[in-house]
C-alpha cells in the first residue's frame, strides 16, 4: 500500500494506510506526551493497530525533534551564541543532555561580570562539543554510504579475518612450543584443564581503578548518545513483531535501529554456546574478555606470568574490526535478532557487543523488559536514559515483572566450596581465601537461620519447625548473624572473581557422575555432599519427566543463586522481606527476598528519561499503575496522562454475558468452598453443552487453575457430560508443560478448519485452558478459532500465600485509603484477579470484522466494582442474564446472524 501522511494537528503523521480514527487520537496524544515530558499510560485493545500507533507516532516526534536540534546546532555553530529561552522553548541540544538540577544552581550574588563569563565559557564548550559530535556523525554517515554502494567491503573484512586467525593459530603454537622448554614445575600436578579452575589473584576497586572494559581502539566505537526511543516488551518473539512492523512501516529505511538480547540469544561461539545454562554462558564470555584484556596489558608490560594464565583464549569473535563493520550494517538496515546472528556468522562478529556497540548511534533500541529495568543490567549493557524516551508495551504485568527480576531464591552451596578451598588452598592467595572464608561463614549462618546443620547430610536431616516465616532485612541479617558483613564487597568480589563459574567446573569435574541408585549409600562424604546439595534437589521435588518432554538445561552453581540472594539483601529494609520456608527435611527448605515496593527500582527511570510510555491491549484496572507504581515512583499527578481507546469493531461485533445461574437455575457462584460442589462441576457442563450446540468453530473455556481443569474433566468424564460435548466439539487440554503447547494448538486449529468435511455433527473444537497458563496470553484466536470464550469463576489468587499476605499488609501500610473504597490490600487481590480475566477474554475479537461472544460464568461479575475492571469497550456491551433461557437465546441469535447459519 502506498504510504499515507496524515496531518494531525499541523503534525505530519506518515502512516502505511489511513488509520482508524482511533490511531489519529492515539498518535497525537502519544506525541504530545513525548513533547511535553509526560509519563503516559496507553490502552489500546488488540486489533486496533497499537504497534503501528506506536512506531508512527514516536517517530515522527522523533523526526521533528531531530529536525530542531540541527537546526539549533546551525544557530549555535553560526554565531557560537546558545538561542534564549528556557522551559519548553530551550534548546533539545542543551535540554536533552545538559538539564540543570536544583543541585547545580549557581549561588545568588555572584557579579554579572562572572555570570557572563560562566556562560560564555559554557557556550564555548558547548560549540567545541558539537564539533567534535559533528565529526564523529559525518564518518558514520560516510561509512554508511559506503557500505550501502560498496557490498565488497564486507567480504574483504571476512578474508581478512580468517587471516588473522591463520596468524593467531600459528603463534599461539609457538608460544607453546617455547614454553614448554623453559616454565619451571608448577606447585603441584594437576589434571589438564584444572589451572582454569584455580582463581586469579584477586584486587578490590579499592587497590585499582576499574576499568572501562575497552581498549583505546574501541573508543572508536563509542559515540555521543544521541536522542533515542527505548522500546521494551516482555518477550523475544513480541520484540521480534515489532521490528517487523517497523520494516513494513513508512519509517523502516530510515530508521537506525538496533535490536539488544541476551548472550544465550545472540552467541555465534558454539563452545559457549554449548554451555546451555544462562548464567554459565554469562560467565564464560566474561571469562574470554577479561582474558584478552588481560593478555594484551601482559604484552604491553612484557611480564611473565604464570602458564596457566598464558594459556587462556579469547574469543574470535570479538575484534575491533569487525565489530566496527557489524555495528555500521546494524544501523544501515532494520534487523530483529535472528538476523543479527546470521549477520554476525557472516562477518565473524560477536553480535552481542557489536548490537551495544551501535547503541549510541541508534535512534530506536528494542530490548526485552528485564534489561531495561534491572539497573544492573542496564549500566551493564551501555544503557543510558537520561534525557531519553521509554515506551514499555505489552505493560499489563509490569508490577509483576520487577518484582519478579529483584526477587531471587536460595540454594545452597557450602560443602561444594569447601572442598574447592581445600582442593586449591595452596594456589589461592590470600585475598581469595579471606572472602572464600567469608562466603562459607554466610553460608553456614543462612543454613542456621533454616534450622539447619551444615555438617549433616540435608536430605536426611529433618527440622523441629516447620512453616512459613517473613522476616524484613534487618531483622533477618541479625538473626542469621550476618549483619556485621559487609555484603556489597562480598558481592563485588563474586561478580569479579567469577568464583561461582569456577566452582561450578570444579563441581562438574569431580561431582557430576551419578552413579547407579543401589550404590549411592556407598558414596564418600565429598562426593555425597556434592550430590545432595545440586539446586534440584535442594527445592521442593517435581513431578517425574515424561516421555517427549524437553530436558531443561543443566543448572547452574547454586553460588550463581546466592550472589543473586545477597544482592538481594542490599535493598532498604522497608522494600523487602525475606522468606524462610522450612519444610520438613533442610533439602526441601529455602530463603527467599520479596521484593515489595516496584517503585524503587522504577523510580530511577522515570525520574532519568525525558518520558516514559507504558501501554499495553488490556491495561484494567489502571488504579495500579498510578498508585503502586509511578505515585510511589515520585510521579506527580500533573505529569501523567492517560488515554484509553474503544475497538474498531462494531458494537454488535461482540456479545459479553454475565450469566448467574445455569439450566438447571444453580445459581453460579465459584467460590473456593462452591466450586468442587458435583452440581457446581455439573451446571458448567450443561452449559457448555448448549453453548457447544449453538457457536460454529472454536470455544475456550478458562478454568481458574490447572487442579480445578483436571478436577471438572474427571468429573464430567464419570458422569457422562464429557462424551456429550464431544458429539459437537471435539475437546482439547491445555498442557502444563510448554514444549506440547504447539502440537494441542496444531491440532485445535486443524480440526477447526476441516470441521464437516468427514460428515456428522462435530462443529468445532472445545479448548479447556487455564487462567494464566499456555493459552491465556500472546495467542491469537482469532475469526474461527475462537467465537467464544467462558470464563468460569473469578480466578482470585490464593489469599493464604504468605507473600500475598505480606504485600497486601505492606499496601494498607503505605498506601492512603481512599473513601468509599476497598482497602489497598483487598484492591490489589481484586486487581490482579480482574487483570487475568482481561487477558484471557482479550484472546478473541483479533481485527476489524472479528466477532466472538464473551459468557462470564459467576454472579460475582455482576457487581459493580467488578464489572468497572473490565475493558471499557466490554464493560459498556455487557448484558447481566439473571437466568438461562434469556441468555441461551441471545447466544442462539448473534452466532446465527453472524455466522449466517
Amino acid at each position: 500500500m502506498a504510504d499515507k501522511n496524515q496531518e494531525i494537528g499541523g503534525i505530519h503523521f506518515p502512516f502505511p494506510f489511513t488509520p482508524y480514527s482511533i490511531q489519529k487520537d492515539f498518535m497525537a496524544v502519544l506525541y504530545q506526551v513525548l513533547e511535553d515530558s509526560k509519563i503516559g499510560i496507553f490502552e489500546s485493545p488488540t486489533g486496533t493497530g497499537k504497534s503501528l500507533s506506536l512506531i508512527c507516532g514516536a517517530l515522527s516526534w522523533l523526526r521533528d525533534f531531530e529536525q530542531k536540534k540541527r537546526q539549533e546546532e546551525a544557530q549555535l555553530l553560526k554565531t557560537g551564541t546558545a538561542p534564549s529561552g528556557d522551559g519548553k522553548d530551550q534548546p533539545p541540544l542543551i535540554s536533552s543532555s545538559h538539564q540543570e538540577t536544583p543541585d547545580t544552581l549557581r549561588p545568588t550574588g555572584e557579579p554579572d561580570w562572572v555570570t557572563q563569563f560562566v556562560q560564555k565559557k559554557e557556550e564555548r564548550d558547548l560549540v567545541d562539543r558539537l564539533k567534535t559530535e559533528q565529526i564523529r556523525r559525518k564518518k558514520r554517515e560516510e561509512r554508511l554510504q559506503q557500505l550501502r554502494h560498496n557490498t565488497q567491503l564486507k567480504y574483504a573484512a571476512k578474508r581478512e579475518r580468517q587471516e588473522e586467525e591463520e596468524t593467531e593459530r600459528l603463534l599461539r603454537l609457538s608460544r607453546d612450543i617455547l614454553a614448554a622448554g623453559t616454565e619451571a614445575e608448577p606447585l603441584e600436578q594437576l589434571a589438564s584443564g584444572e589451572e582454569e579452575l584455580v582463581l586469579s589473584e584477586y584486587e578490590s576497586d579499592e587497590e585499582k581503578g576499574a576499568p572501562n572494559g575497552l581498549d583505546e581502539d574501541e573508543d572508536d566505537l563509542e559515540e555521543e548518545h544521541v536522542t533515542k526511543i527505548y522500546y521494551c516488551s516482555r518477550t523475544h518473539s513480541q520484540l521480534a513483531q515489532f521490528v517487523h512492523e517497523v520494516q513494513k512501516s513508512p519509517f523502516g529505511k530510515d530508521t537506525r535501529l538496533v535490536s539488544l538480547g541476551s548472550r544465550q540469544n545472540l552467541c555465534i561461539n558454539q563452545d559457549v554456546k554449548n554451555l546451555g545454562s544462562v548464567q554459565l554462558i554469562n560467565d564464560r564470555c566474561m571469562e574470554l574478555q577479561r582474558s584478552r584484556h588481560e593478555s594484551k596489558s601482559r604484552a604491553e608490560d612484557q611480564e611473565p606470568k604464570r602458564r596457566r594464565q598464558a594459556s587462556r583464549a579469547a574469543c574470535p569473535f570479538y575484534g575491533h574490526r569487525h565489530l566496527q563493520l557489524f555495528q555500521d550494517q546494524v544501523l544501515l538496515e532494520v534487523k530483529d535478532i535472528e538476523q543479527l546472528v546470521a549477520l554476525g556468522k557472516e562477518a565473524g562478529a560477536c553480535p552481542y557487543y557489536g548490537s551495544r556497540f551501535a547503541i549510541p548511534a541508534a535512534q530506536v533500541v528494542v530490548l526485552p523488559y528485564q534489561m531495561l529495568l534491572h539497573t544492573a543490567t542496564r549500566q551493564a549493557a551501555g544503557i543510558r536514559l537520561q534525557g531519553q524516551v521509554v515506551i514499555i508495551d505489552e505493560a499489563h504485568n509490569l508490577i509483576d515483572t520487577i518484582t519478579g527480576i529483584h526477587s531471587t531464591e536460595l540454594c545452597q552451596a557450602h560443602s561444594q566450596l569447601l572442598q574447592y578451598m581445600e582442593r586449591y588452598r595452596k594456589r589461592l592467595k590470600a585475598k581469595n581465601l579471606m572472602y572464600i572464608k567469608q562466603i562459607l561463614y554466610l553460608l553456614e549462618k543462612l543454613v542456621t537461620v533454616l534450622g539447619g546443620n551444615i555438617k549433616q547430610n540435608p536430605n536426611t536431616q529433618s527440622l523441629s519447625k516447620t512453616g512459613t516465616e517473613l522476616k524484613t532485612i534487618n531483622d533477618f541479617l541479625f538473626q542469621s548473624q550476618i549483619d556485621n558483613i559487609n555484603l556489597f564487597k562480598v558481592r563485588r568480589y563474586c561478580e569479579k572473581s567469577m568464583v561461582s563459574r569456577k566452582l561450578f567446573g570444579f563441581t562438574e569435574r569431580y561431582g557430576a557422575v551419578l552413579p547407579p541408585p543401589r550404590e549411592q549409600p556407598r558414596l564418600a562424604g565429598f562426593q555425597h555432599f556434592l550430590q545432595s546439595l545440586q539446586p534440584g534437589v535442594t527445592e521442593t521435588p517435581t513431578a517425574p519427566v515424561e516421555d517427549g518432554e524437553a530436558r531443561v538445561p543443566r543448572p547452574a552453581s547454586p553460588l550463581m543463586h546466592i550472589e543473586g540472594f545477597l544482592e538481594a539483601l542490599t535493598t532498604a529494609n522497608q522494600d523487602g522481606r525475606v522468606m524462610l520456608s522450612r519444610q520438613g527435611s533442610l533439602s526441601q527448605s529455602s530463603l527467599k527476598f520479596l521484593l515489595l515496593n516496584p517503585a524503587v527500582p522504577f523510580a530511577q527511570v522515570v525520574k532519568e528519561c525525558r518520558a516514559v510510555v507504558i501501554a499495553g491491549g488490556t491495561m484494567q484496572p489502571v488504579s495500579d499503575f498510578r498508585e503502586q507504581l509511578l505515585a510511589c515512583a515520585g510521579v506527580e499527578a500533573e505529569r501523567l496522562v492517560e488515554f484509553s481507546c474503544g475497538h474498531v469493531i462494531p458494537p454488535d461485533n461482540i456479545l459479553p454475558l454475565v450469566l448467574c445461574s445455569g439450566p438447571s437455575n444453580q445459581q453460579l457462584e465459584f467460590t473456593y468452598l462452591k466450586r468442587e460442589l458435583p452440581q457446581m462441576m455439573d451446571e458448567t457442563g450443561r452449559i457448555l453443552c448448549n453453548l457447544c450446540n449453538v457457536v460454529p468453530g472454536g470455544v475456550i473455556c478458562f478454568f481458574p487453575s490447572y487442579e480445578y481443569q483436571r478436577q471438572v474433566h474427571a468429573h464430567w468424564d464419570k458422569s457422562g457430560l464429557l462424551a456429550r460435548l464431544a458429539v459437537r466439539k471435539k475437546i482439547f487440554q491445555e498442557p502444563k508443560r510448554a514444549n506440547q503447547v504447539e502440537q494441542v494448538l496444531t491440532e485445535y486449529s486443524r480440526c477447526i478448519q476441516c470441521r464437516g468435511q468427514a460428515g456428522g455433527m462435530v462443529t468445532g473444537a472445545l479448548l479447556l485452558s487455564v487462567v494464566g497458563g499456555k493459552m491465556s496470553e500472546g495467542i491469537n484466536f482469532s475469526d474461527d478459532l475462537g467465537r467464544c470464550v467462558v470464563m468460569v469463576g473469578l480466578p482470585y489468587p490464593n489469599i493464604k500465600s504468605p507473600e500475598l499476605q505480606e504485600k497486601m499488609a505492606y499496601l494498607d501500610q503505605t498506601l492512603p485509603r481512599t473513601p468509599g473504597q476497598a482497602p489497598p490490600g483487598k484492591a490489589l487481590v481484586e486487581n490482579l484477579c480482574m487483570k487475568a480475566v482481561n487477558q484471557s477474554i482479550g484472546r478473541a475479537i483479533r481485527h476489524q470484522k472479528d466477532f466472538a461472544s464473551i459468557v462470564l460464568l459467576d454472579q460475582r461479575y455482576a457487581r459493580p466494582p467488578i464489572l468497572a475492571k473490565l475493558p471499557a469497550w466490554i464493560r459498556d456491551r455487557v448484558e447481566v442474564k439473571a437466568t438461562f433461557g434469556p441468555a441461551f437465546a441471545a447466544l442462539r441469535k448473534f452466532h446465527h446472524e453472524k455466522s449466517g447459519l
